[in-house]
């Protein structure tokens, strides 16, 4: 994927490079894009209900169009509606669970691993044989942790390399059957799947985590009327459930702007030695804010105003989503070193490679322990911030699934490799704000696939 660089932009000519110069200020409103967590399984959740699903203002990342379309090949209708550079709406008319059907050839996830992972946990329950596949990246990504609960539940599910990689064929069934499944390692994706099938097995199908992931799976159940149950567990964790056979409700839906992109201005704004940035209506729902309590155990200054009201009057929770949103507002900031546990990375597992950067220019030495996760995403994040941040001078270090960053370290523009992964071009981008002379990316077209016009954002800030 490649995209036309900005023409401030040095080597802005190259749409395979973009290079980012320092920044004298740094002023503004960044336009955040959708939540693409919440995006995808608006999408998925209106493909199940029966009737006409309204979601304003989507992320309109190529992740995203990506699960608008396999829905669409499912059997629902999806209209695009209104739409900028970053948000989109959505008008998606479905015959229901019962009324989708086995998709005409295979189903191209792309670069998602958020779609195939829960399209899988559909396509559990709905009778047909069918095929999902994705490009280079997401074959490399493993498929184990849902293969195995789906097949427990009555789905025949194989794919290469023994039963863990694209190509995958699902031969779904219904009714399934009802499970109790412990999760071996923390992951909202294979609990929603499960979630996802359990809404066509006989019974209770339950989910059971050590550590708490993103439940907007969850929520976004019960505002379309199912039943979900959460319990915690003696000695921590919860467990999850759903019954199975209650039908999904059609809802207009309007979609908070991503934490996850706002991560990236949070710590822009945090780093840089004169900023002021304000993110409007960003969603902070418990299980997505580690990074801004992160960021603030480190010393940043990060405001919150909270937006909305709920229908019981509590104040900051959107009355159609039940999620907290609030604006946020970041100041230039002294941040010292923290130690990063493998519950805060867990929780904020695609802010990572962000932090890693807000770490360079901390007093003392983080720690970030147990990040293996980060080696199954669109790259090994951990291999690819280490060789970013070294080759910009940062002092980075690894031992097993554990990072050490020593700061704050004067950073200088280099040349930096995405790996074709969005999180590390912007990354990089941000710090080349920062850094001394031009800092260039690799492949800065695969921000869009969370973050379109992210690099026009970025220049929009400059005062």
């Amino acid at each position: 994927m490649t995209t036309q660089a900005p023409p401030n932009l040095a080597g802005g000519a190259d749409p395979d490079v973009a290079g980012v110069r320092p920044a004298a200020r740094l002023r503004g409103r960044p336009g955040l894009p959708g939540d693409k967590s919440i995006s995808h399984r608006a999408l998925l959740l209106a493909a199940l209900a029966e009737g006409t699903s309204e979601i304003q203002a989507a992320g309109d990342g190529a992740d995203v169009r990506t699960t608008a379309g396999l829905i669409a090949r499912l059997g629902a209708s999806v209209e695009r509606g209104r739409s900028d550079s970053r948000r989109v709406d959505y008008r998606v008319s479905s015959p229901g669970i019962a009324g989708l059907h086995e998709a005409d050839g295979i189903l191209d996830c792309g670069n998602s691993g958020t779609t195939t992972r829960l399209i899988a946990g559909i396509l559990a329950g709905l009778p047909g044989y069918h095929i999902l596949d994705g490009d280079d990246s997401l074959r490399r990504r493993p498929l184990a942790r849902i293969i195995e609960p789906l097949r427990e539940m009555g789905a025949e599910v194989h794919a290469r390399r023994g039963n863990s990689l694209l190509p995958m064929t699902v031969v779904g069934h219904s009714p399934l059957q009802a499970i109790d499944h412990r999760t071996a390692v923390p992951s909202a994706q294979v609990k929603s799947a499960i979630l996802l099938a359990g809404l066509r097995a006989e019974g209770r199908t339950t989910v059971r985590e050590s550590v708490a992931t993103r439940d907007h799976t969850e929520r976004m159940l019960r505002a379309r009327g199912v039943a979900v149950l959460r319990t915690a567990l003696e000695g921590g964790g919860l467990a999850i459930s759903v019954e199975g056979g209650t039908p999904v409700q059609a809802v207009l839906e309007t979609v908070p702007a991503d934490p996850s992109a706002a991560a990236f201005w949070l710590v822009a704004g945090t780093i840089h030695p004169d900023a002021e940035l304000t993110l409007p209506a960003v969603g902070i729902n418990p299980t997505r804010r580690a990074i801004i309590d992160l960021l603030r155990r480190m010393g940043a200054s990060i405001e919150e105003r909270t937006v909305g009201d709920a229908p019981d009057g509590s104040s900051g929770v959107d009355s159609e989503t039940g999620e907290p949103l609030a604006d946020l507002i970041v100041r230039s900031s002294e941040l010292r070193a923290i130690d990063v546990s493998p519950t805060d990375v867990a929780q904020a597992i695609d802010e990572i490679p962000i932090l890693c950067l807000a770490a360079t220019q901390a007093h003392g030495t983080t720690t970030i322990r147990g990040a293996s996760e980060l080696r199954s995403k669109e790259s090994d994040r951990i291999a690819g911030i280490v060789a970013g941040l070294t080759a910009l001078g940062a002092q980075v270090t690894v031992d097993g699934d554990d990072i050490t960053i020593s700061g704050p370290t004067r950073l200088i523009g280099a040349p930096t490799d995405s790996r074709s992964d969005h999180r590390l071009a912007m990354t990089f981008a941000v710090a080349g704000l920062i850094a001394s002379g031009a800092t260039t990316i690799s492949d800065p077209g695969c921000a869009s696939i969370s973050y379109p016009g992210f690099f026009a954002v970025l220049e929009g800030v400059r005062a």
